[in-house]
Parts: structure tokens; sequence; C-alpha cells
């Protein structure tokens, strides 16, 4: 059963607010791959993190796991690096390993040298961040997103370099169009990936907020949520209002009304007097009991 106070809360906060807003693509030149020079041993101190790393979250219970690995089995895969000035190298794939072998207190790591340039270095980075599997859907999202600003790829050019759907490409940018708060909780596991596109989908930043915090507060389902999202038909034929327009706060209280009562939910307002009236349709006994018990609580 719903809460008075669990329906009001947001509606009241939202009523406030009416009567203040009442009315080229890039051609890509192939060049040859980088080459390998072989599995080799280097001093871990001459080894410096790539700053353009694109992973910046590591979980601890991860990384320590990797630790007691390497106390046990050493490290299995070899790093990757690339020769910089003097003696020293620049790490471009392997942070994780190179990170739990510096714990461990290893002098020296087996590495595989690559000669490229910084672009390669870039692409190179990102492209194997991107094909690791415990990385989150916002880090997935920046990277695809480095990749075509910083390494000059279409969308299309994209896709083939990472072995994806054009489409599933876009999906993932989108996320980065999500409010911070949502952003974060995606990154933090909060949300799923359904969870944030079926968000990314809806254009009002109230709306996204308020239906995130749904999700949050009542542990809904990606189902539940595109549900609570998707506007029934009926609401789409019926008028919104006396003078056609229903202001956003009324729109979102709507749709709260609806993921409440679990039906189409109607409200038709005069925009100049303030009066108007919500209905709410049953199909049958069975539901009208259903609204009846929750306004009844």
């Amino acid at each position: 059963m719903a809460k008075k106070k669990d329906l009001s809360k947001g509606i009241r906060a939202l009523l406030s607010n009416i009567e203040k807003k009442d009315t080229a693509r890039t051609e890509i030149t192939t060049s040859a791959p980088p080459t390998t020079t072989g599995v080799s041993t280097v001093d871990i101190d001459l080894i410096e993190a790539n700053a353009n790393q694109p992973r910046k979250e590591f979980k601890d219970e991860a990384l320590q796991e990797l630790v007691e690995s390497i106390k046990v089995h050493g490290i299995i895969q070899p790093l990757t690096v690339r020769k910089m000035g003097g003696r020293k190298y620049q790490l471009i794939s392997g942070e994780r390993r190179f990170r739990a072998s510096k714990i461990v207190g290893l002098k020296e790591v087996p590495v595989y040298i690559r000669e490229v340039n910084d672009q390669e270095l870039l692409e190179m980075a990102l492209v194997e961040n991107i094909q690791r599997e415990d990385l989150n859907a916002i880090e997935v999202a920046i990277s695809y997103s480095r990749l075509i600003q910083e390494c000059d790829l279409s969308h299309e050019d994209l896709a083939n370099r990472v072995a994806k759907k054009r489409s599933t490409i876009s999906n993932y940018l989108r996320l980065l169009k999500l409010p911070p708060e949502i952003q974060k909780a995606v990154s933090a596991e909060k949300i799923s990936m359904g969870h944030a596109r079926a968000l990314a989908g809806v254009e009002d930043v109230s709306m996204q907020l308020m239906a995130y915090d749904k999700v949050i507060k009542n542990n809904l389902s990606v189902r539940a949520l595109e549900a609570f999202l998707k506007p029934s038909s009926s609401a789409k034929k019926a008028p919104s209002s006396s003078d056609g327009s229903l202001p956003t706060e009324l729109v979102l209280i709507r749709q709260e009304l609806k993921g409440k009562f679990g039906t189409t939910v109607n409200i038709d307002r005069n925009n100049t007097s303030g009066k108007g009236k919500i209905s709410i349709p049953f199909k049958n006994d069975e539901e009208l009991n259903y609204i009846l018990d929750i306004l009844k609580d």
C-alpha cells in the first residue's frame, strides 16, 4: 500500500511551482599495426602510468584479490608498455596489474614493448579498456566519447573498431547526457544499464530525476520503470487542459499518480483560473477496489 506521505511529498513540491511556470564525418588513414618486441622484464620503477588512462575507478576488493593472486602465481599476463626517452617506459594497458604489483612489492615485471605514437597509445588504451568485462556503463560511454573526439572517429568507424553495433554505441553515448546524479548511480551500480537507457529516453530532466528517485525508493525493475515512463494511448488522445497544455509540474504529477494507481490518470486544468479535475478510470470492480484501497490509506 502506498503511504499518504509518499504520494504527497513530491506532488506538493511540484504544485508549488505551477503558478511560476504557467505557460563530417572524417576519413581515416589506415596505418601499419604497431610492432611488438616480445616479452621483456623491466624494472617496475622505470614504468610510469598513462595520464590518459580511461579507467578512473578501481574496486579495492578486486584489486586486493589480484594482489593475492600475484603473490601466489606472479603476473600471468604481461603489461603492455611503450618506450619513452632514456630508460623510461609508459604503460599502455594493465593498470590494475601495475598497481597490484607495486602493492606486492615486485621489483621487476614482464612487459610487451610496443612501438606506438601518442594517437595510437590513446586508441589502444581506450579499446583495451572497453573490452574489459568489469567496466561500468558510464566508463564505457566515456571511452567511446573519447575515441570519437580524440581519435577523430565517426560512430560507424568506432563501431567497426570495437566490433559493436552502431546502435549500441549511440545507446552508451546517450548516457552521458543524463544528470550527474544519475550518472554517478550508474557508476556505483545502484541502477543498471537498462534503467539508465530508459531514463535517457526521457527528455525532461525533472522527469528523469523523479523517475530515478522512484527506482531507488521502490526498487523498480527495468520493466516497471519502462511501464511508468510509457505514456498511455488514452492519455495521448485526451486533452491535457482547457487551453491544450499542462505545466511540466502537472505532467510529472500525472506520471506519479499513474505509477501509484497502476492505471491511466487524466488531469484537466484551466491555466487561467487554476480550476480543474483529476479522473482515474478503471476497467472493473477489482481495479476500482484497488484504487479505493490506496485512497483510503
